[in-house]
């Protein structure tokens, strides 16, 4: 049997056997620039993406003093890997388990030139409050059908969307959307319509939105909350400080 399905076929009986949470009330999320999330749920704190402001993210103060159980990282580079405080961090592709959290991370390019750039980035999928949860932020390249398989209808998808060399662009994030059918997306790396950085290659949300006509978008916070029992399929959440909504669809 091919390894990689091997791989495949073990994560999902183990998230068969996965207790699932009793308690499913809110997820809790926290914006803290750039793709980086706080995310708290299930009595655990994930820090993803902490990052060094530099690059496009030069700009933004880094989430220096954040605390959480562990960190997931797309990968080691310093604008999305940046481990301040040299907390327990998953960075690499594989299953791990952090108490009763399953986590599959998940091989990608970083580039459009198959990883021979940028490497390869580590897409995470996991559960949390009853909610399936996958961060490709680091991803730009091709999607093959065992991932498809792995990461298919999640119920909330953080994905980058300004293009430039290492990102998914408005076109190709709005495909990977499509094959995959999240109920919520959280769009990520994409040039801030209210403050512009002269050191970031992103271009803003627009080409993305031209292509998401299906689905819904919520303005919300830094801190927002995201509930299992009265999820919305087909919503595009934006943080009300990131778009100008009188150029949004």
């Amino acid at each position: 049997m091919n390894i990689k399905i091997k791989k495949i076929l073990i994560f999902l009986l183990f998230s068969f056997l996965q207790t699932s949470s009793a308690f499913a009330g809110n997820l809790f999320l926290k914006s803290l620039g750039h793709s980086s999330f706080l995310i708290r749920g299930d009595g655990k704190s994930i820090l993803i993406n902490p990052f060094k402001a530099t690059g496009c993210a030069s700009n933004l103060d880094e989430p220096k003093d954040i605390k959480a159980d562990f960190i997931l990282a797309s990968s080691k580079l310093a604008d999305e890997g940046f481990n301040h405080n040299d907390q327990l961090m998953f960075v690499e592709p594989g299953i791990y388990k952090f108490e009763d959290i399953l986590l599959n991370g998940i091989a990608m390019p970083h580039d459009r030139m198959g990883g021979r750039r940028f490497g390869m980035a580590t897409v995470w999928s996991w559960e949390q409050n009853n909610l399936k949860i996958v961060h490709m932020s680091g991803a730009a390249g091709d999607m093959d059908i065992n991932s498809q398989i792995v990461l298919a209808r999640p119920d909330i998808l953080f994905i980058s969307i300004g293009g430039g060399k290492k990102s998914y662009d408005g076109i190709e994030a709005s495909k990977i959307v499509k094959t995959l059918q999240p109920s919520i997306v959280i769009p990520v790396h994409f040039a801030n319509q209210k403050e512009k950085n002269e050191n970031c290659d992103y271009s803003n949300a627009d080409l993305f939105l031209e292509n998401m006509n299906d689905f819904n978008i919520k303005y919300v916070g830094k801190e927002f909350q995201i509930n299992s029992k009265t999820i919305r399929r087909n919503t595009i959440f934006f943080l009300s400080d990131q778009i100008n909504k009188s150029n949004s669809l």
